[in-house]
């Protein structure tokens, strides 16, 4: 399968949004990258999670207390991903490059590669969102069946009531076997990754090698195998379970499209812009703390259509991308509570797999 492409625009809608998006930046004189205040949270949060790791491995507190460590670490992990690496790797953490190459390394400390993240992510994902057999957010075969086109199996009729367990799983999956197996085979589903140099090939065994040491090795010569390993599933399965979820009530639910290109052409019916508020769809946007740790990414409507600005400023330009798509009779996708949003994911699943 090759990748399909978007129509031409036939209405100025693309344009029109960027003029006022950019406007909007310059009324304000500010820059599109992050600030002191996300520099303060990316801090507080890289340093918390390195304390709670030292007192973990090294002043090994009860058990009650240290799973109730691990569940904050996994925590922790998640939110270093969605605050600081996701910009980081869009490039729009800060302003200067070699702050966003830092920030969106810290995904490699945490086990995964940043290089592989940028294909499967930033080329992917935000080009195709939502298009089966490209969309590599959308194949969790044979666990679960995302998109109305995946072929469906006797097991899916269940997988409104195992779906938990499975993004539960994702972080050890993608740490553990993705990576490499995108390393090895140079691609992300249909799509090659680029060439790496040496230099990535290095820090790709480099830094996977420095996280068996820090999360395996030295936690097991510490406090022993089962301890280690309780502790480690505990923190590797929440994780797993926060970063999937987040992403899965943006773009998994009832109200949001899954477009098929035509067959002949292999074109998908919308211009880019359009067909990411069709695919994507934001949630519990009020709640401010929420907003804070979740590194604005409820509002995944604006981060689809300006990616390479920074999660700081999605609350302000949502008013805008609101008022355009009003204004040309688009559909913006949002729901005011997180339950909400689960309940639209719960009811997605189960369709797809009762259906």
């Amino acid at each position: 399968m090759a990748t399909p492409k978007f129509s031409r625009p036939k209405i100025t809608f693309h344009q029109d949004l960027k003029l006022r998006v950019g406007e909007y930046f310059k009324s304000q004189n500010i820059a599109r990258s992050g600030n002191i205040d996300l520099f303060i949270k990316a801090g507080i949060m890289v340093v918390s999670f390195l304390l709670l790791y030292v007192h973990l491995v090294f002043f090994t507190p009860h058990w009650i207390l240290g799973l109730i460590e691990c569940l904050i670490l996994g925590a922790l992990t998640a939110f270093i991903g969605f605050n600081v690496m996701h910009d980081g790797a869009h490039g729009s953490f800060s302003d200067k490059p070699w702050v966003n190459s830092l920030a969106g390394m810290s995904i490699n400390f945490l086990g995964a590669n940043v290089f592989m993240w940028k294909t499967k992510h930033n080329v992917v994902h935000h080009s195709y969102t939502n298009v089966d057999g490209v969309d590599d957010d959308l194949n969790a075969r044979p666990f679960l069946r995302l998109s109305p086109s995946q072929k469906k199996f006797k097991i899916h009729q269940f997988q409104h009531y195992y779906f938990i367990l499975t993004y539960s799983l994702l972080y050890l999956y993608w740490v553990f076997f993705t990576d490499y197996k995108k390393y090895v085979t140079r691609r992300v589903g249909i799509v090659p990754i680029q060439k790496m140099k040496l230099s990535d090939h290095i820090s790709f065994w480099g830094f996977k090698a420095l996280h068996l040491m820090l999360f395996i090795a030295i936690p097991v010569y510490m406090m022993g195998w089962v301890p280690w390993l309780i502790g480690f599933l505990v923190y590797s399965l929440f994780a797993g379970l926060l970063l999937t979820l987040v992403f899965q009530l943006a773009h998994s639910l009832e109200e949001t499209a899954f477009p098929v290109p035509e067959p002949v052409s292999n074109c998908l019916e919308d211009e880019w812009m359009i067909h990411q508020i069709r695919t994507t769809a934001n949630f519990a946007t009020g709640y401010k703390l929420l907003t804070w740790f979740l590194g604005g990414l409820n509002y995944q409507i604006e981060h689809h259509l300006f990616p390479k600005v920074s999660h700081i400023h999605y609350p302000a330009l949502s008013k805008i991308i609101k008022e355009t798509c009003k204004d040309y009779n688009i559909p913006y996708l949002e729901h005011q509570k997180l339950r909400w949003a689960f309940r639209s994911h719960f009811r997605h699943l189960k369709i797809l797999g009762t259906a």
